[in-house]
């Protein structure tokens, strides 16, 4: 299992899924180019002291992604997706791929993804902040393959 983020704009939340990759022992892929300055000195400073802990690989972009990535599907988590992750057997070498806070992933990378799924949530409300929705849909990911820590 791994977590991807596609251009992440808001590096507090890019801080909250790296923890949340140390803590659960899964992989951070970055696909740059971020809209912040990532250097582990600013991660220091925002408090993100789990990044020596973390397993984090930084890509370009989304074609170097594509080449350079782990093999293992693709998941996208949208909004756009009609397929709720319950619904979803995951894999244990799924790579869950979150887009940008600002505007989720462009259609090249929706047209590339082996499945898109969704968060339900309550009518009349757009989403929920990325790192939650990563942490829901991971949790369930995990539990499904047996993947948490012992």
């Amino acid at each position: 299992m791994r977590l991807a983020l596609y251009q992440p704009d808001i590096a507090q939340n890019a801080g909250s899924l790296i923890r949340l990759g140390a803590c659960l022992n899964v992989p951070v892929d970055i696909i740059e180019p971020c809209g912040f300055v990532f250097t582990d000195k600013g991660y220091r400073r925002a408090g993100m002291d789990y990044l020596d802990q973390a397993n984090v690989t930084r890509h370009e972009s989304w074609e170097a992604f594509l080449r350079d990535r782990a093999p293992g599907r693709i998941v996208v988590l949208t909004t756009k997706a009609s397929e709720r992750y319950t619904d979803l057997r995951f894999r244990s070498d799924d790579v869950l791929l979150l887009g940008r806070e600002s505007a989720g992933v462009p259609e090249e990378v929706h047209t590339a993804a082996d499945a898109r799924l969704r968060i339900p949530l309550r009518a009349g409300l757009r989403s929920i902040n990325v790192a939650q929705a990563a942490a829901m849909v991971l949790g369930e990911a995990l539990r499904q393959t047996n993947g948490f820590p012992a």
